[in-house]
């Protein structure tokens, strides 16, 4: 539906990590709908609906994917209006901080037909329970996997690596950032890769949309937020619009940095998982390691790192069935769902959407 995604959830060696509060600011809000309803009601295919007409009317999309399905939309963005529609069920429960003003709850489950589904309620039940066992065999793997990851952290980030990596980050300061934009330096927190049922996904086409220099930081170890943090540090204080992006197995540490005001960007990228165009700058973090110390500790380190890979592969597998479970409990619910009702509530509120005066162009 647009260049422009994010994940505002996800999956982390800490279960399910929520950003949804991001969309939860009243004050930088014009409307937010909240949708309630559960499995298979129609939520995602409503937002869907509605950025089909946000489109057609010229106007950008952001959109924001499930990080356990990322085929199925948890949230859309209208950044011009300021406004958003939002799936405010578990685990991304969003309330309203100012209802009425701001938020308006869309109560989806009056599509279901409850006559039809009261026999078929010990099935329903059954695979609700299915679905959730799987994720916690997910979060037991990924809990592993960044207790492991951190131990490879800790062996590497010595305070003089710490110290290398700041002043590397004073120098793309004064390279980068050498005006005072004037502006209020706004904070907006999301993710730009997630642990899904396809693997570990990174939506290089956001940055793209938003940055034609990028830094590419090859960083195996985890050192990426030492470099990021001074320069997030030094934009906002330069009032420049700010996209910061966690890592998801480790959600306390920067992966990723956007600048879009300044068409710049820096991507954390692995072996595995590289930036897939032309690069501005690259940066390579391991080189400014010990190489002694690295000398010694890489049997270590080699072991440690074949065990995190077979752990969230091992988690990777397990939002496969976990996805497979969602889709069957899903046709059980589809069938007796009233989609028109859906389709039509979804043409309405893209009609009072679009309604809204416009706030940014």
């Amino acid at each position: 539906m647009s260049q422009i995604q994010y994940f505002l959830g996800g999956n982390t060696p800490s279960g399910f990590y929520s950003l949804y509060h991001e969309l939860s600011h009243p004050d930088r809000m014009q409307a937010l709908y909240i949708l309630k309803g559960g499995a298979g009601c129609g939520k995602s295919s409503l937002m869907k609906r509605i950025g089909r007409h946000a489109q057609a009317a010229g106007l950008a999309t952001v959109t924001v994917p499930c990080s356990g399905d990322p085929g199925s939309l948890d949230a859309l963005i209208l950044p011009q209006l300021a406004a958003a529609v939002v799936d405010g069920t578990a685990p991304h429960v969003v309330e309203a901080k100012c209802p009425g003003a701001v938020e308006r709850y869309v109560d989806l489950s009056r599509f279901y037909r409850r006559e039809e589904l009261q026999s078929l309620k010990g099935e329903l039940l059954a695979a609700a329970r299915a679905y959730q066992g799987h994720y916690k065999r997910v979060y037991r793997c990924l809990g592993a996997a960044g207790a492991l990851r951190q131990d490879i952290y800790e062996s590497v980030s010595a305070p003089a690596v710490q110290q290398k990596l700041g002043k590397r980050a004073k120098g793309i300061i004064s390279r980068e950032l050498k005006k005072d934009s004037g502006g209020s330096g706004q904070l907006s927190q999301r993710f730009l890769s997630a642990v899904t049922h396809q693997g570990y996904v990174t939506l290089w086409d956001t940055v793209s949309a938003q940055a034609n220099r990028v830094y590419e930081v090859h960083d195996r170890y985890g050192l990426a937020h030492h470099l990021l943090s001074p320069i997030l540090t030094a934009a906002l204080a330069s009032g420049h619009d700010a996209v910061a992006c966690p890592d998801p197995m480790a959600p306390d540490r920067l992966a990723h940095l956007i600048l879009p005001g300044l068409s710049l960007a820096f991507v954390t990228c692995v072996p595995e998982r590289t930036w897939p165009r032309h690069s501005y700058r690259r940066l390579r973090l391991d080189a400014m390691l010990d190489p002694d110390a690295c000398q010694i500790s890489r049997p270590k380190l080699r072991f440690t790192q074949k065990v995190v890979d077979a752990l969230e592969a091992e988690a990777v597998s397990g939002l496969e069935q976990a996805k497979e479970a969602h889709d069957a409990l899903e046709a059980l619910y589809n069938p007796h769902v009233d989609f028109e009702g859906v389709y039509q509530t979804a043409d309405a509120l893209a009609q009072e959407i679009l309604d809204l005066p416009a706030v940014l162009t």
